[in-house]
């Protein structure tokens, strides 16, 4: 095999690259002259596993541009990430190459970059995996692009493999657009974050069909970056080292968390601090994602406090550092976050604040991506009758949440099941067999990971050097030492808590309070399920805007009610996960981690009256309730898990408010059933006609009048349970339902 492009094509390759950095001095790096060769010279098949700041980018526009001067079609790049294309996008023009991209960002541009192909005046096209999917695209303009496409690019390559860290359903249809592409067509696949399961895997559905894959491999430690791992006991002390120490971190750079919540709630912190900050999490539109990132790139923010949807592709070549609030689920997982720091600047600090929360919501994430059999044999029979399915019409068949019954037909859709069609989803007739084992053996892939991040985040005693550590896990044979890390150099941050950031970051965490949206609609294809509504819900029947102490996935208030309310805490994580239900998690000897592992599932939890402090936060909400009317008295939802609790709440409030406590409703036909974690059409049908208003308290509303009643409850989760109870109370005459929980589950 050759090792570098022949002479007169390397001088060409070579100023290429060096319009492409904008530097005349530049050099190819070790293995990028090779994987150019491979493409352009021998159209072959190459896989690129290098680390974060090799310059992967630059294999596939330098081979971009030199194809397009042989006479060849435009690539066709296929890449995960809006913000990545925009980096990539503003790095080819800086080269002369004519990069654009289709997505849902762009909407009215397409017709216009349609033209652009048609006379071919685009050199690079970039799509996202889920593109490959679209109807419109996959059959009017995708056909088109694979005739002439002169490279495919398949970057973050891991997402193809069942084994890789990130694994997304619709990067599974590569695999049919390599067996579409002409013969000759070369292809590149890029990634830094692959051990050799994933290397394997993805080589050989490169090489599908006998075709030769060429693998580039190189070393992948870094060497500016300082790893270290902080273990610090409670929410309130990673906040406060954090806005006590922010400043002192080099530069600027990134404050991963695990939730959404986490990400805005830490971001408030900063800011109540003094800090220069910006939360970015997929609630963002696009708009306001491209200011952050802008607002980074310039360093007019120390950091943004960012979930993973700052993630692969995000390029800052002199970013300071990377903080987590938690951990990621594998540390294959957690050195492609860190990546983003150190690539142009000497030295970089990432610093690792392990939490309790952590495994919970890992556990969401492990299975995230795997169907369950019975609710694809649901999809599937309602499907057979061969007509176009809406996701909304399929809630009715499957008690599944919309984002995970989308990525089932995501799965069903790979396997040739199910396709994507003008108004939903169609069956194939392909017959489909759920593939147990598979899943199996990836679960235990997944645990394997899980316990591998907690034995890197052991403290310092116990571990061994943190960047040797990644490198194992990513297969890479020159592991070594790095002499940098708290492990191998000792301690580099600091520990201390000034008091005084403390006291802060325990009145932002303590301070309990947020809205309860009502409902205002009943969930499309109720009557199949039996509940005739449709519709608006009417004025006369809709409860108020309500409150809740906090969301399970809140910081503070959160982490406690997931202690107190148990199993239904996990499932509140893994709701916020969406943002971001799977098999037990086997116990590690780490003792912070076995902890709080015994603490996030505790089994059925126990039933108690509330105690003072939890009264007190609840109180404290009410003070600060802007209700058009106080409420006249008091109402408990009839809890068959925590009557005590409920009721005590209940109680309580009412005394405290000098309200009279009116009791709780009843239950009828054996009360609501199902569980968290479905979609609205099953929650909905699981509670009607099942709670109602006894006689009793009947009579008692009669008395009040037209007085609003304050209706308890302990979690939220649907929100269709507080919505049907506060119907019954409605027609029962109170003159407005006001809902009151301890949790809200998002």
């Amino acid at each position: 095999m050759s090792t570098a492009v022949e002479t007169d094509l390397a001088d060409e390759a070579l100023g290429v690259l060096r319009e492409l950095t904008g530097r005349p001095e530049a050099v190819f790096r070790e293995g990028q002259d090779a994987a150019v060769a491979a493409l352009v010279e021998r159209q072959e098949r190459a896989l690129v596993v290098q680390r974060t700041g090799w310059g992967k980018s630059a294999v596939y526009f330098v081979s971009t541009a030199l194809l397009r001067r042989r006479g060849k079609g435009p690539t066709l790049l296929v890449s995960p990430l809006l913000a990545l294309m925009r980096d990539q996008v503003a790095a080819a023009a800086r080269a002369g190459i004519k990069a654009v991209e289709i997505s849902s960002s762009n909407v009215t541009e397409w017709d216009d970059i349609n033209a652009r192909l048609a006379a071919d005046d685009v050199d690079v096209l970039l799509v996202s995996p889920e593109r490959l999917t679209n109807p419109r695209f996959r059959d009017e303009q995708l056909p088109a692009l694979v005739s002439r496409c002169g490279l495919l690019v398949v970057d973050e390559a891991h997402c193809v493999s069942d084994w890789g860290h990130d694994f997304r359903p619709d990067y599974r249809r590569i695999r049919d657009l390599l067996g579409q592409l002409p013969a000759g067509t070369p292809v590149l696949a890029t990634t830094a974050t692959a051990n050799e399961r994933v290397v394997a895997d993805v080589a050989e559905q490169l090489g599908a069909g006998g075709v030769g894959v060429t693998t580039v491999r190189g070393p992948l430690a870094r060497d500016s970056l300082r790893l270290g791992v902080l273990r610090l006991d409670t929410d309130r002390a990673r906040l406060a080292w954090l806005a006590a120490h922010l400043e002192e971190l080099p530069g600027s750079g990134i404050v991963y968390t695990l939730t959404v919540a986490a990400a805005e709630e830490t971001a408030a912190l900063l800011r109540d601090s003094g800090h220069e900050v910006r939360a970015y999490t997929g609630r963002l539109d696009d708009a306001d994602r491209k200011d952050a990132e802008e607002a980074l790139r310039e360093n007019r923010v120390k950091a943004l406090v960012a979930t993973s949807a700052l993630g692969m592709g995000f390029d800052k070549p002199d970013l300071g550092f990377v903080v987590h609030l938690g951990a990621p689920s594998s540390p294959v997982s957690y050195y492609q976050q860190v990546g983003r720091a150190g690539r142009a600047v000497d030295h970089a600090d990432v610093l690792l604040l392990p939490g309790p929360e952590d495994l919970a919501i890992w556990q969401w994430f492990a299975t995230s991506s795997m169907p369950r059999e019975d609710h694809a044999a649901a999809v599937l029979t309602a499907m057979a009758d061969g007509k176009a399915w809406s996701v909304a019409r399929l809630e009715t068949v499957a008690d599944v949440r919309r984002s995970r019954l989308e990525l089932l037909l995501k799965v069903l859709a790979v396997d040739g099941a199910v396709e994507r069609v003008q108004g939903g989803w169609r069956s194939t007739g392909v017959p489909w067999v759920y593939d147990a084992d598979r899943y199996t053996r990836v679960t235990a892939t997944r645990e394997a990971e899980q316990r591998a991040m907690i034995a890197y985040a052991r403290p310092v005693g116990d571990a061994e050097c943190r960047m040797a550590f990644l490198q194992e896990a990513l297969d890479d044979p020159t592991a070594a030492p790095c002499g940098r890390c708290d492990v191998c150099a000792g301690a580099w941050y600091p520990t201390d808590i000034p008091a005084g950031a403390s006291q802060a970051a325990s009145a932002r965490l303590d301070r309990p309070g947020v809205e309860l949206a009502p409902r205002a609609q009943w969930p499309t294809g109720a009557d199949r399920l039996g509940v005739q509504v449709k519709g608006k819900i009417a004025a006369a029947e809709q409860v108020e805007t309500g409150r809740a102490v906090a969301r399970l996935t809140d910081l503070g208030w959160g982490q406690r009610l997931r202690t107190l309310l148990g199993d239904d805490g996990v499932g509140g994580v893994a709701t916020l996960a969406e943002d971001l239900e799977a098999p037990s998690i086997e116990e590690d000897p780490d003792a912070a981690y076995d902890v709080s592992h015994r603490v996030i599932r505790p089994g059925l939890p126990s039933d108690a009256p509330p105690d003072e402090e939890l009264l007190k936060a609840c109180a404290r909400v009410l003070g600060a309730w802007d209700w058009a009317r106080r409420p006249g008295a008091v109402v408990a939802m009839p809890s068959r898990r925590r009557p005590a609790l409920v009721a005590g709440v209940a109680q309580g409030l009412a005394g405290l408010g000098r309200l009279p406590y009116l009791g709780a409703l009843d239950l009828a036909h054996g009360g609501p059933t199902g569980g968290p974690g479905g979609n609205s059409a099953f929650r909905l049908a699981g509670v009607w006609q099942r709670i109602v208003v006894g006689p009793e308290l009947r009579s008692r509303l009669a008395d009040l009048g037209d007085a609003p009643v304050l209706l308890v409850d302990d979690l939220a989760d649907s929100r269709w349970t507080m919505t049907v109870a506060g119907r019954e109370l409605r027609l029962a005459g109170a003159g407005a339902v006001l809902p009151f929980v301890l949790a809200l589950s998002a």
